[in-house]
């Protein structure tokens, strides 16, 4: 070989090499799936995002309802199809959304989410009848059970130690406050939207879907950029049978409570709530048989044989149907209770929203010093805040306005942020990195559900009593009712595990 071939052969080497050499510590690398991902702050900050719209989605349609009703004709039976269409499906879906995530990859499936979150948001915003207003609305919430399960898992996955605390602590945070501004922004939208000439009068309440057009499209571009991409080293594959149990368990439990009375309760509700159970037992019975075959069932019985998990899926619970009744009764109650507009009776809510807010910040500090004690404690202000909401009911009624709802409200949202992002940080401390999908769909499952049995139950029986009672007295009623699930929450917190990992 000639000098100068040797010489050319040996400069083809070295560009080689220094094309394959690392970049140096200060060049950042663009790479979604490294062995060992890390999500940064702009990418938990997409994540919170995608966990806070379907959040927002559940609730900021309350303030929105008597608008839909006067604009599409809907009567109370489709109304109630608006709320419930969402949850049931949302619900339904998430554990499954879990697992196609570890299977897939959960960056995908976030982004399909949120893509799939914003067209169906728009099929919401343009619909043209109550029908099809309906239909969006069950796609819309399947779009969010793709979504939702992937910022819990993804935060499990990638993160560790102080980061990762700090990452729950922030989702818990979102979640909360999610709710709370849901029925806010939805008030301000209503009130707000300028009369278009092409929707007219319905301006307002399309805008509460056409809002999530732009953010869902500011989303995908953030997570294509930020978002590691993680998966399950080892991914089940899908667990048709329970998938199916688990769907008709929850659609026979939570379709005749929300459909029940606006339906004058059919025959059809009746036989659907004495299906739930059969259909509860045969799902745990398949789980645990595929568990003990050796399969991966939906939800591994094993998953909830975690101390920390179970406990925590325990307050959970019950906090979350008091709160899901509370938004949607208050809403109720203010709007035709109190003729209070929309933009009112959303902004009603907003020193609560601020004492969470204020209530979450603090809150890791707190853990760290007194550990789960924090929930306790939250859960004995909350209470304090309920009692004080009901007095002033009773005795305000119906000169109540905004500045005597306040210390109520902002009393009730200081417990709430002190109780609902260390709940969700205990029930996920325990679980492996590898099921973080599975784990985290089985917590937003049980909140979702209870969301919606929340408004269900305490709705139906505020609506109940209201002919025969009274608005203010179905009102209190509602909120002693509330009070309860709220001594419940506390009681057993003290059950839990008293360091948060």
């Amino acid at each position: 070989m000639s000098e100068s071939s040797v010489r050319t052969h040996t400069r083809a080497r070295a560009l080689r090499a220094a094309r394959a050499k690392p970049a140096a510590a200060g060049t950042p690398v663009a790479r979604h799936d490294h062995p060992t991902p890390v999500l940064g702050s702009l990418g938990l900050f997409t994540v919170l995002l995608g966990a806070a719209l379907p959040l927002i989605d559940f609730f900021i349609v309350n303030v929105a309802l008597p608008t839909i009703d006067h604009s599409l004709d809907a009567g109370p039976a489709l109304l109630e199809l608006v709320v419930a269409g969402y949850g049931l499906s949302y619900a339904v879906l998430l554990v499954l959304g879990g697992r196609l995530g570890d299977m897939a990859g959960r960056r995908r499936l976030f982004l399909l989410g949120m893509a799939a979150f914003g067209l169906t948001s728009l099929a919401c915003g343009l619909a043209p009848d109550a029908w099809t207003l309906v239909g969006a609305r069950v796609a819309q919430g399947a779009s969010a059970a793709l979504m939702l399960p992937q910022v819990l898992a993804t935060i499990q996955a990638s993160t560790a130690g102080h980061r990762r605390a700090r990452a729950m602590s922030l989702y818990g945070a979102t979640a909360g406050l999610s709710m709370v501004a849901g029925q806010i922004l939805g008030g301000v939208l209503v009130a707000a939207a300028p009369m278009s000439s092409v929707f007219g009068e319905s301006a307002g309440w399309r805008s509460v879907f056409l809002v999530n057009v732009p953010v869902a499209a500011v989303g995908l571009v953030l997570a294509a950029r930020a978002v590691p991409e993680t998966r399950s080293k080892r991914p089940a594959p899908i667990d048709v049978p329970g998938t199916l149990l688990l769907a008709l368990s929850l659609v026979t439990l939570l379709a005749p409570l929300t459909e029940g009375r606006a339906a004058g309760w059919p025959v059809w509700t009746w036989v659907s709530l004495g299906l739930f159970p059969f259909a509860a037992y045969a799902f745990y019975r398949v789980e645990r048989r595929a568990d003990r075959l050796g399969r991966t069932p939906l939800v591994p019985p094993s998953l909830l044989r975690l101390e920390s998990l179970r406990r925590g899926l325990a307050l959970v619970v019950p906090f979350s149907i008091g709160f899901g009744g509370f938004m949607f009764v208050i809403a109720v109650a203010l709007q035709q209770g109190l003729k209070l507009g929309p933009a009112a009776a959303g902004l009603s809510l907003a020193p609560m929203a601020v004492a969470f807010f204020a209530a979450s910040l603090a809150g890791p500090r707190l853990v760290r010093r007194f550990g789960s004690r924090v929930v306790t404690a939250g859960g004995l202000i909350q209470g304090l805040g309920v009692v004080v909401l009901a007095l002033t009911v009773w005795l305000r009624w119906p000169a109540l306005g905004l500045p005597g709802l306040l210390p109520g409200v902002a009393v009730a949202g200081l417990g709430q942020g002190l109780q609902l992002p260390v709940l969700l940080r205990i029930v996920l401390s325990d679980v492996p990195a590898e099921r973080a999908g599975v784990g985290g769909g089985v917590m937003t499952t049980a909140q979702q559900a209870a969301l919606a049995l929340g408004v269900a139950t305490l709705g139906t029986l505020f609506l109940a009593l209201v002919p025969g009672s009274g608005m203010r007295d179905a009102l209190i009623v509602t909120l002693l009712v509330q009070l309860a699930a709220v001594a419940l929450t506390t009681l057993l917190s003290l059950r839990l595990p008293r360091t948060v990992g």
